[in-house]
């Protein structure tokens, strides 16, 4: 019988190392509209120098390239290619990127291997001009196998 988290396989204490680690990379893409810290459950981003804005989103993963950079142990550009494909879907209707939120999911939690993931991330946000504003990183022992992931995310843009 599963009585903690410890007992499912999830490592608290190795998730909260993890966020530890991603904060530098997460937080040198905030600009003055993010209004939160990392952490919350929400996030909240000012809209202040719209004056009729029209908000735009999308969603997207990184596909099959994950089987690659899994085989390669290279983790740090997952997440900028992730960015790049939610972006692309805001851009393409004329909107500026304003925010991003990702979605990691891992067998096993290793921290440094979910910071260099986050640390592409934050590189695409830099590149892309947005901020990361939260996300959420779940540990699924059993559904994924050890060293195995996947990440989604989403992007929120506006335009006049």
């Amino acid at each position: 019988m599963i009585k903690s988290y410890k007992d499912s396989g999830v490592d608290k204490e190795e998730g909260y190392k993890a966020v530890e680690l991603m904060k530098k990379n997460v937080l040198k893409t905030h600009n003055k509209s993010v209004l939160t810290n990392l952490g919350s459950f929400g996030a909240m981003y000012e809209l202040g120098q719209y004056k009729n804005p029209v908000l735009i989103s999308g969603t997207d993963g990184v596909g099959t390239k994950l089987e690659i950079a899994m085989k390669q142990k290279k983790y740090d550009t997952v997440g900028i290619d992730c960015v790049a494909m939610c972006v692309n879907d805001v851009l393409c209707h004329g909107a500026k990127p304003l925010f991003f939120l990702d979605y990691l999911a891992v067998g096993k939690n290793y921290p440094e291997q979910v910071e260099a993931i986050v640390e592409g991330v934050a590189e695409g946000c830099v590149q892309a001009g947005c901020a990361i504003v939260g996300g959420e990183t779940a540990e699924m022992a059993g559904f994924y196998e050890d060293g195995e992931y996947d990440i989604a995310g989403f992007c929120v843009g506006a335009q006049e």
